[in-house]
């Protein structure tokens, strides 16, 4: 059995405190974002799961219903009072899906972007600024980082739904 040296000591507490701090500057941010939804959403008259799903529609569609369903984890019959609430503020539309005429799916009114986009431009403008202050290959580490600790979500999200 080796002893460490107290240099590889010394780093491998090091490497410890960092990745503390990331996953707790990770849990900051997760809470500000809610916050920060919450009230972006207040502010237009949504609720908080329902921005999140505009927000998917947006991203991602258009999309089934039963799709999103999925996506969210939440049960058919509550994403149909979500798109309901959705389509009744002209949030979405529901059109019949071009490949089955028997499906529907679910676009988001991209003529109320600017509406969103106008609550989310103090942290936008706080993005670039901070954004600003790295150079090109820092930024291609923290856009992989962080597309990498998305996808760890969504597995750990997928787990979590399996059991």
């Amino acid at each position: 059995m080796g002893v460490k040296s107290s240099g590889s000591a010394d780093a491998e507490r090091n490497r410890k405190r960092l990745k503390f701090a990331i996953k707790d500057s990770l849990r900051e941010l997760r809470v500000q974002l809610s916050v920060l939804n919450h009230h972006v959403g207040a502010h237009l008259d949504l609720k908080d799961i329902d921005l999140d799903c505009l927000d998917l529609i947006a991203r991602d569609g258009p999309l089934s219903p039963s799709a999103l369903a999925r996506r969210t984890g939440l049960h058919p019959a509550t994403m149909t009072g979500i798109l309901d609430r959705l389509e009744q503020r002209r949030w979405i539309a529901r059109d019949r899906d071009p490949s089955d005429r028997r499906a529907v799916v679910v676009r988001a009114n991209r003529t109320r972007n600017a509406e969103i986009m106008r609550l989310y431009s103090g942290m936008n403008t706080s993005m670039d600024r901070i954004c600003a202050g790295y150079g090109e290959p820092e930024l291609e580490l923290l856009a992989d980082f962080l597309r990498r600790t998305a996808d760890a979500g969504r597995s750990a999200t997928d787990e979590l739904a399996a059991d």
